[in-house]
């Protein structure tokens, strides 16, 4: 199944528009993550600067005017083969729609991730939802996942945060080129 497949075959709420963010959005976007634990909340500051600097690997979904979803992500400064998904988030009221799965899927697509061959994220190991999310959508891809130590609780945070999985999405290589 390519990403436009993916797309599709979840596109199953229609009233929801995905976009590209704008600087405006920063304010809601923040809230939405503020709603969405266990999501670490930034500052209003930073999610306004990845809705401007970042707009081209960021998604909006947008249902009567609200956000109701939001993914952010780079391609890595070092690897312009590898997507970075910083944050995903769904409103409690657009949960249960495959829309976390839409809005990576969107990204993907976009001609940013043109060469994009790997998806990485951070994940907590209790985080059930994002393990959750992240290996459905792999598996919906034909793609391998892979997970390992990355930021640890002692070494990075201070003993203040648990560690976090590296998880890489590896894609096949003819399947990113049909998307």
């Amino acid at each position: 199944m390519t990403l436009g497949t993916l797309k599709t075959a979840l596109n199953k709420d229609d009233d929801i528009t995905l976009r590209r963010p704008r600087a405006e959005d920063g304010a809601a976007i923040w809230r939405l993550i503020a709603s969405c634990a266990p999501l670490d909340e930034n500052s209003m500051y930073c999610n306004l600067l990845q809705c401007d600097h970042f707009a081209d690997t960021c998604v909006v979904a947008e249902r009567a005017g609200e956000v109701v979803g939001w993914v952010s992500g780079y391609v890595l400064p070092d690897d312009s083969e590898t997507l970075f998904i910083w944050q995903v988030a769904v409103s409690d009221a657009a949960k249960g729609k495959g829309l976390a799965k839409r809005l990576l899927a969107e990204v993907l697509e976009r001609d940013a991730c043109d060469g994009v061959t790997a998806l990485k994220t951070t994940i907590t190991a209790d985080n059930e939802a994002s393990w959750g999310l992240f290996t459905s959508f792999a598996r919906r891809q034909g793609a391998s996942l892979d997970r390992e130590p990355y930021f640890r609780r002692e070494a990075h945070f201070d003993g203040e945060h648990a560690t976090e999985h590296m998880v890489t999405i590896s894609f096949a290589e003819a399947a990113r080129r049909a998307a």
